[in-house]
């Protein structure tokens, strides 16, 4: 089975409390995402990463507080989430809250050719529920780390994981990776 990792949104500006955007108890992740990346690294499994990358005039900002300018410190992602020379590592950049809105992601997705995505990142029931969504959409079997999520809204979180399950997707934690 071709598995592929896919990192959503794990940037400095929700993961940190002195962020822009800031999801609180993320920081407590980190360490999972480390460790994920490395499983992955060390595996030869690739990693899909996603990241907001807004423009200073950003439509997004109408309804969000700036976060992730493109350039900017919170746009970036923490040393513990990048396979660096270890492993196989692609980068998404994206203006919208839905991966599956990015023309560069169909492409990239048929290349990595995945049977399997293993899916994790913030904030679980926006832009991780995007992506849950639209793999699932593919087709392919859809699991998120649920140690290795956190969201604003734990109702609608719930919410988001009910709605893998009913979809044939799955739940797992990290120490199984």
């Amino acid at each position: 089975m071709n598995t592929v990792f896919f990192d959503v949104d794990t940037q400095l500006d929700f993961l940190y409390p002195a962020g822009a955007l800031y999801v609180p108890g993320a920081e407590t992740i980190v360490p999972v995402l480390a460790r994920l990346t490395t499983y992955a690294a060390t595996h030869g499994i690739p990693i899909l990463s996603t990241l907001d990358a807004h423009s200073p005039a950003d439509p997004e900002f109408a309804a969000w507080p700036h976060h992730c300018v493109a350039g900017c410190l919170g746009q970036r992602k923490p040393e513990a989430t990048f396979a660096g020379s270890r492993g196989r590592q692609y980068f998404l950049n994206k203006q919208h809250v839905d991966c599956f809105t990015s023309a560069a992601l169909p492409p990239l997705l048929a290349e990595l050719r995945a049977d399997h995505y293993v899916v994790y990142g913030v904030v679980t029931e926006i832009c991780v529920r995007h992506a849950i969504r639209g793999l699932l959409a593919t087709g392919k079997q859809v699991t998120v780390v649920a140690d290795a999520i956190r969201e604003l809204n734990p109702a609608e979180a719930r919410r988001t994981l009910d709605e893998l399950t009913a979809a044939g997707g799955s739940i797992s934690v990290s120490t199984n990776y």
